[in-house]
C-alpha cells in the first residue's frame, strides 16, 4: 500500500492549552494597557492565528523588532504558566499508537512556535512518535494559508492527497484545503457548525481509527 500520513496541529488537537494561550495574552495586554480589548470574544477571533497576525490585527502595522519582541513577551507568558500542567486530549495517544502500529508517517504542522512545541512534546508519552514538525514561524503565510501543512508534507515526502490533516479551528481546516489535503476536525475548541466544513467531523479523537482517516485518502 502506498505510504500514508497525517500531520496534527498541536493546540486543540493534541493538547489543551487555550485556558494557558488566553492567560498569556491577557497578561500581555496588561503590560501594555490594552486589558480591555482582549476578552474571550478576542480570543476565539484570532486563537489558531500566528502571533504577528494576531498582534498587527489588536495593535495595527509595527516594526519587525517590536513585532518581535510582543510575540517573545507573549510566548514567555505562555510557557511559564503551562509548563508541566499540559496532558494529552482524549483519545490522542491511543490514536497515534493504532496509526503508528499501521505504519502511517505523522508529523505537526502548528502555528505555534517551536519552543512551544519543544515543550508540549517533552512532556507527552508519545512526543517521539513525529517524524516531522514545522511551526508557523518557519513558514512565509500562517494559516489559513495551506504553507504550514505542505512544509510538513514534504518533509514526510508525501503529496497533499496521501495526507490527512487534523484540526480543530475553522482557519486550520480552510489552510488544509487551500493545500489539496483531506481533513478530519475535532470539536474540542470550536463548535461542529464552524467545523463543518471538514471531510469528517468528530467531538474528540477518541472516535478516530487509522481506518476512518484512510477513507478520505484521495
Amino acid at each position: 500500500m502506498p505510504t500514508r500520513g497525517v500531520i496534527f496541529d498541536l493546540d486543540g488537537v493534541i493538547v489543551d492549552s487555550s485556558m494557558f494561550h488566553f492567560g498569556a495574552w491577557q497578561r500581555w495586554a496588561r503590560k501594555i494597557g490594552i486589558i480591555e480589548e482582549v476578552d474571550e470574544a478576542w480570543f476565539r477571533e484570532h486563537h489558531g492565528k500566528r502571533n504577528d497576525a494576531i498582534i498587527t490585527a489588536t495593535l495595527g502595522p509595527l516594526p519587525e523588532t517590536e513585532l518581535e519582541a510582543h510575540a517573545v513577551r507573549k510566548e514567555e507568558y505562555y510557557r511559564k504558566l503551562a509548563r508541566g500542567k499540559l496532558e494529552p486530549l482524549p483519545g490522542v495517544a491511543k490514536f497515534v499508537e493504532a496509526l503508528r502500529r499501521d505504519e502511517w508517517r505523522l508529523a505537526i504542522g502548528t502555528s505555534t512556535p517551536r519552543e512551544n512545541l519543544e515543550m508540549v512534546l517533552a512532556e507527552m508519552p508519545f512526543g517521539g512518535a513525529f517524524a516531522a514538525t514545522v511551526c508557523g514561524p518557519e513558514v512565509e503565510h500562517g494559516k489559513p494559508a495551506p504553507d504550514i501543512f505542505l512544509r510538513a508534507a514534504e518533509l514526510l515526502e508525501l503529496p497533499p492527497e496521501r495526507c490527512i490533516v487534523v484540526e480543530d479551528a475553522p482557519s486550520g481546516v480552510a489552510a488544509a484545503h487551500a493545500g489539496g489535503f483531506a481533513c478530519l476536525a475535532v470539536a474540542t475548541t470550536r463548535p461542529r457548525e464552524l467545523l463543518s466544513e471538514a471531510e469528517l467531523l468528530l467531538d474528540s479523537l477518541e472516535e478516530a481509527t487509522p481506518g476512518a482517516v484512510a477513507g478520505l485518502l484521495r
